[in-house]
């Protein structure tokens, strides 16, 4: 009996010491040894040779967005971009990805979300907010507000213009007088009106 437990002591303290002996401490990793690559020195690890990677598009720089020229204030009605009929398109098509789940297709805030309970949304119909100015809008998109988070990150200045562009068209389809129609289009609609 005694035998079998000092040759178990010897079998471990050999495992212990060959264990202890694999163990050097070159494997071991140092915060300040590790592998690292100074500010724009040189690699071989790219093509060009050159550490820095350029930006991936529309990154935006932090603190760059005052110096966009896309960048609009606050209180300002200015629009930025010319209002075409692609930009409507491309703003109706971020719109629906964008901002449908909240505010609804027609911008009444019935969107799916608040209609399975969470906080309905104001509707863009309302007087006040088709009175405020375009860089009000532009900032809420940007920054959020309320309830709303900011999508700076998900969509692209240029794109929300286009969706700023779109909500005003929104605006002006649900509160249109037929005195503000080009003549063509009021000629048909009266000539609709009486057929029926």
């Amino acid at each position: 009996m005694k035998t079998n437990s000092s040759l178990r002591a010897v079998l471990l303290a050999v495992l212990g010491a060959s264990s202890l002996a694999g163990c050097n401490h070159t494997l071991r990793q140092d915060m300040a040894n590790q592998p690292r690559q100074n500010t724009l020195s040189p690699t071989s690890f790219f093509a060009d040779g050159r550490s820095e990677r350029q930006p991936i598009e529309n990154t935006v720089a932090r603190g760059s967005i005052e110096d966009d020229a896309l960048f609009v204030l606050k209180d300002s009605n200015a629009f930025p971009l010319p209002i075409t009929q692609e930009l409507l398109q491309r703003g109706q098509e971020r719109y629906n990805i964008f901002c449908t789940p909240c505010h609804g297709l027609q911008g009444d805030g019935q969107g799916m979300v608040a209609v399975r309970g969470m906080k309905h949304p104001p509707s863009y119909h309302q007087d006040r907010l088709r009175q405020e100015p375009n860089g009000y809008i532009y900032d809420v998109v940007t920054n959020g507000f309320g309830a709303m988070y900011g999508y700076s990150a998900q969509i692209p200045p240029r794109d929300r213009w286009a969706i700023i562009a779109y909500v005003r068209a929104l605006q002006l389809s649900r509160n249109a007088h037929v005195a503000d129609l080009p003549a063509g289009l009021r000629e048909k609609l009266l000539a609709q009106g009486a057929a029926k």
